[in-house]
């Protein structure tokens, strides 16, 4: 595990975003995967792959071989991230909790979804399940608590609030956030080259549509 900070913040994220990268391209022989999550990079690696050198134990001479890769990485060469359109019917079936959002707030409905469509969001990790993408940047106005009874089935698509975190569930699961609408996008599908739509590093922009624009869309993916 490669701890790159204690919070979650932007600054960090880049630092995760980077030693990936270097990761990616650079890495040391025996390592079969790496993980980034809000402030780390968990390196996974299989003792039989791996090239041995002098008498040390394994995990000595992996974490000799990060140190030695790592020593000059930087985020100042990070490529533009990616920003993704993702178009979001809001309320009424696919998002049952938005009228509680808004009057734990004090808001309309209208103004929960026009400052939720407003915020930049950043993919700061992916997990929880295939494709989950944690979203940091969600407005102080509209974060909401996890609900306190979690749903034992959310359909995959529906966008949800919890905390001050946004998100999109990619799969059918349970799930405690707050439900405030839901999208025609496949985020997570097997069948195709790349299976998670979202991943760290991304920009991410809710886009409002209708009913029938949902239907259209969900009909064409």
């Amino acid at each position: 595990m490669i701890t790159l900070g204690d919070s979650i913040s932007e600054a960090t994220h880049r630092r995760v975003r980077a030693v990936s990268a270097r990761l990616a391209a650079r890495a040391p022989a025996g390592v079969v995967d790496v993980v980034p999550a809000f402030a780390s990079v968990a390196v996974h690696y299989d003792l039989a792959t791996m090239q041995f050198d002098g008498e040390a134990p394994p995990y000595r001479q992996l974490t000799d071989a990060l140190r030695e890769v790592l020593a000059d990485v930087t985020d100042d060469a990070l490529p533009p991230p990616r920003v993704v359109d993702v178009p979001v019917c809001y309320g009424g079936e696919f998002g049952p909790d938005l009228d509680g959002v808004a009057a734990h707030h004090g808001l309309n409905v209208d103004d929960v979804v026009r400052i939720h469509t407003g915020g930049d969001y950043l993919v700061y990790m992916v997990g929880f399940m295939p494709g989950f993408a944690y979203l940091g940047g969600l407005s102080e106005q509209i974060a909401t608590p996890r609900r306190s009874s979690p749903r034992t089935a959310v359909p995959a698509g529906t966008v949800g609030i919890g905390g001050q975190q946004t998100g999109v569930y990619p799969l059918e699961s349970p799930g405690g956030w707050n439900l405030i609408g839901r999208t025609p996008l496949r985020i997570f599908d097997i069948a195709r080259a790349e299976p998670t739509l979202l991943v760290t590093g991304d920009r991410v922009r809710f886009r409002s549509i209708s009913l029938e624009e949902f239907h259209e869309q969900s009909a064409g993916s």
